[in-house]
């Protein structure tokens, strides 16, 4: 009945666009571009969006919504503490979204920007998360701070681990050459990473993402992991360091990580 695919936009984004398969409806997640959208539904003229879910404020995820709103009339959905373009409905911690008659958990998961919200479908296991969970990574701190980064993301992980997740940027590769370098050890990221360089060889997406998988090699979900801290330690010293001091070692090494 549902199905979710990527539309590619600027370099690495992806616009996420849900379809009701039976009522030929669907709603599009974070359109920085409005072309994508316009082009999908001009190949498919029986089909009505409906729906514009927006995470967060930066313009590679709002700069389509003016545009795709006048010439469909969709409803515009996001966050209440952010200026969102076009916005119908300001979406609060907590709040509860109909979008093709499913019902989507909204969760306010600061640290990317100050108000980024994501959205959970918790009957099909969806995770529309934007720029704060990538696979095997997360989203640069612009507005928050580490603290809240690292709560953001732990709430996210205490989701089921067969929930997938959908991210807005084909960061894959470039993150796990990092969590190679974080936990060299770990069997798990060695076989994603050469998983995912295959794919990307192919030109393949390599989303959606299961929260299983980011557990098992995300390194910004494993600050408690004694590997993580052994290399924070060689880095920096060896002290005793709570998870979120851990995740702000590992996110300002990320900031400056060049893949060798």
């Amino acid at each position: 009945m549902y199905q979710i695919d990527a539309l590619p936009a600027f370099s690495d984004n992806y616009i996420w666009l849900l379809q009701d398969t039976l009522q030929r409806r669907c709603a599009v997640i974070d359109p920085g571009d409005a072309q994508p959208v316009l082009n999908w539904l001009g190949a498919h003229p029986e089909w009505r969006l409906d729906a514009i879910l927006i995470t967060h404020h930066h313009p590679d995820h709002v700069g389509g919504v003016t545009r795709l709103k006048t010439e469909t009339g969709a409803r515009v959905y996001g966050p209440a503490q952010e200026n969102i373009p076009a916005r119908d409905d300001a979406l609060e911690d907590g709040a509860q979204v109909e979008v093709l008659g499913r019902q989507f958990l909204v969760y306010t998961v600061p640290g990317h920007t100050l108000g980024h919200i994501a959205y959970y479908q918790a009957d099909e296991g969806w995770l529309f998360s934007g720029d704060t969970l990538f696979a095997a990574g997360c989203g640069r701190l612009f507005e928050g701070s580490p603290q809240q980064m690292y709560s953001s993301l732990q709430r996210l992980a205490s989701l089921p681990d067969s929930t997938h997740i959908y991210c807005a940027h084909e960061y894959t590769l470039s993150n796990l050459h990092f969590a190679r370098a974080a936990e060299p050890g770990n069997p798990a990221v060695i076989k994603r990473l050469e998983e995912v360089l295959a794919l990307r060889g192919e030109g393949k997406i390599t989303l959606p993402s299961t929260m299983a998988l980011e557990k098992a090699t995300n390194p910004f979900l494993r600050c408690n992991e004694t590997s993580i801290n052994e290399k924070i330690d060689e880095r920096s010293g060896a002290r005793q360091r709570t998870g979120d001091e851990v995740f702000a070692s590992l996110r300002s090494w990320k900031d400056q990580f060049k893949v060798t």
